[in-house]
C-alpha cells in the first residue's frame, strides 16, 4: 500500500505523521514550531528533518503540507502570513521539499485542510457544499463544493476572520483568545492568570461573568456563521478549533444564535456541527488535498 509523509505547521506546533492511502496513519508525532524564535527559515529546517526522518524507515510517494498563513497552492508558497510566524511569506515549501527530496510535494492552508479531513471522514461527509470554521487565536474559514475547496480568485477566498461586523472584524469580537480576555475584564483580573478551561470550568459552576463573556462569543459567531450562510448557503457548517471540545455546553447556544441572525426557511436547511479529527485533521486533509492534485 502506497505513503505519504504528512506536516501540519501551526503556530506552536508541528504535527508530522506517515499515511497510507487508505487515509490511515501508521505513526504520528509532533514538535514545537518555535515561530516567534526561528521564523519560516527555521520551520524549513523542521520539515527538512521530518522528511529525512521518514526516508530512513519508508518509501514515500509524496509530501503532504497543511500549514498557517494564505497559501498559492499551484506554487505550493505562503503568500501571506501572520506576524505570529515572521519571515514566512514568500516561503516556496513545494519547490524547497522537491528539488531537496525529489519527491512529489503539495501545499495547503490548514483550515481549507480541515475542511478536506471533515468532508472526507467526518462531520460534512456526504455534503455538497460545507463551510468549515476553527475558532483558536483567530477565526479561520473554509468552503467546499463538491468535495472540492473553493479559493475564490486569488486564493483568499473565505478568508472570514475580516469580516467587518458591528464592533470590529469578526476574528477580534468571537476568537476564542478574546473569551478570555473578556472574562478578565469582567473580573478584573490578569488575561495571564486564566485560560479557556478556566472559563468553561466556571461558567459550569454558575460564576456569571464566565456565562455572560461565553453568550457573548456566541452571539458573535452566531451573527458571523449566519452572515456566511446568506452568501454560500451551505448543508452543514461544522466548528473546530480547540474551543469547541465543548460542544456540549455550546450546542444548544450556538444555535440559538444562529437562528436570531438567520431567516427560518434558511435555518431549517443549516446543520451545526463539531469538528470529528481533532489533531489528525490538518495532516489528513493535507493528504486529500495531495491525492486530489495527483
Amino acid at each position: 500500500m502506497k505513503k505519504y509523509i504528512c506536516i501540519d505547521i501551526g503556530g506552536t506546533s508541528i504535527k508530522y505523521g506517515m499515511i497510507q492511502e487508505d487515509g490511515n496513519f501508521l505513526t504520528t508525532g509532533e514538535m514545537p514550531t518555535e515561530a516567534m524564535k526561528y521564523g519560516g527559515p527555521g520551520i524549513m529546517k523542521k520539515a527538512e528533518s521530518i522528511v529525512e526522518g521518514f526516508l530512513k524507515e519508508y518509501k514515500p510517494e509524496g509530501i503532504c503540507v497543511s500549514t498557517a498563513g494564505m497559501v498559492d497552492c499551484e506554487a505550493g508558497q505562503i503568500t501571506y502570513a501572520a506576524p505570529l510566524i515572521p519571515n514566512y511569506t514568500g516561503t516556496e515549501i513545494k519547490k524547497t521539499l522537491e528539488e531537496k527530496f525529489h519527491l512529489p510535494c503539495e501545499v495547503e492552508n490548514d483550515v481549507n485542510c480541515a475542511g478536506l479531513a471533515e468532508n472526507f471522514n467526518g462531520a460534512s461527509k456526504g455534503s455538497k457544499i460545507s463551510v468549515c470554521l476553527t475558532v483558536g487565536t483567530g477565526i479561520g474559514g473554509a468552503i467546499l463544493i463538491d468535495g472540492k475547496v473553493f479559493h475564490g480568485f486569488s486564493g483568499s477566498g473565505c478568508e472570514v476572520g475580516y469580516m467587518h461586523l458591528p464592533g470590529g472584524e469578526f476574528q477580534d469580537m468571537g476568537a476564542s483568545s478574546i473569551l478570555v480576555k473578556k472574562t478578565a475584564e469582567y473580573k478584573k483580573i490578569s488575561p495571564e492568570s486564566i485560560n479557556g478551561k478556566y472559563v468553561f470550568e466556571n461558567a459550569k459552576k454558575g460564576d456569571a461573568d464566565c456565562i455572560r463573556a461565553i453568550e457573548e462569543m456566541c452571539d458573535v459567531l452566531g451573527m458571523g456563521i449566519a452572515n456566511i450562510c446568506y452568501v454560500i448557503n451551505p448543508e452543514v457548517v461544522v466548528l473546530g478549533g480547540g474551543i469547541m471540545a465543548q460542544k456540549e455546553y455550546l450546542r444548544d447556544m450556538l444555535r440559538k444564535s444562529l437562528e436570531k441572525y438567520l431567516l427560518p426557511s434558511v435555518a431549517q436547511h443549516t446543520r451545526l456541527e463539531f469538528a470529528q479529527n481533532q489533531n489528525q485533521a490538518g495532516m489528513l486533509g493535507a493528504f486529500c488535498h495531495f491525492k486530489k492534485r495527483h
